[in-house]
């Protein structure tokens, strides 16, 4: 298993993953957001690649000495082989690297199964609130 940072070939691959896994919201939006998010630090949007294939993708963010990740997401036939725990503890070392002491993520509501996953890596749950409004353009 390597675990590396996005190339440019990799986008059909990761988007394709995404849309197995239920992250899709609009390809435009996905490709967007990609792209904004390569433009400000294309080493934190890191694959997992297995024989020559991507297998999973984890998308990171700092803002001062907080970091976020979101989208991991693993081709629904891999999960469960370690491939996950790969690609958090290798964003997490990206983190770490740039001085990052708090890791923030967002689970959906509606997708409470993951939270073994997480709780499993050290992650616990926050009394919080998110609230969110789309922005027009």
């Amino acid at each position: 298993m390597l675990i590396r940072p996005f190339r440019l070939g990799d986008y059909s691959a990761i988007t394709s993953i995404w849309q197995e896994t239920g992250l899709d919201q609009s390809e435009t939006e996905s490709l967007n957001d990609l792209a904004q998010q390569l433009a400000w630090d294309s080493d934190l949007v890191m694959v997992a690649e297995q024989d020559g294939k991507v297998v999973g993708v984890v998308v990171g963010t700092i803002d001062g000495a907080r970091a976020y990740f979101h989208r991991l997401a693993v081709l629904p036939t891999m999960q469960g082989t370690g491939i996950g725990r790969q690609l958090v503890e290798a964003i997490e070392k990206r983190f770490k690297q740039r001085g990052v002491n708090r890791v923030l993520i967002m689970v959906n509501q509606n997708n409470p199964g993951v939270l073994p996953f997480y709780h499993s890596l050290g992650y616990e749950v926050q009394k919080y609130v998110t609230l969110s409004k789309k922005l027009s353009s």
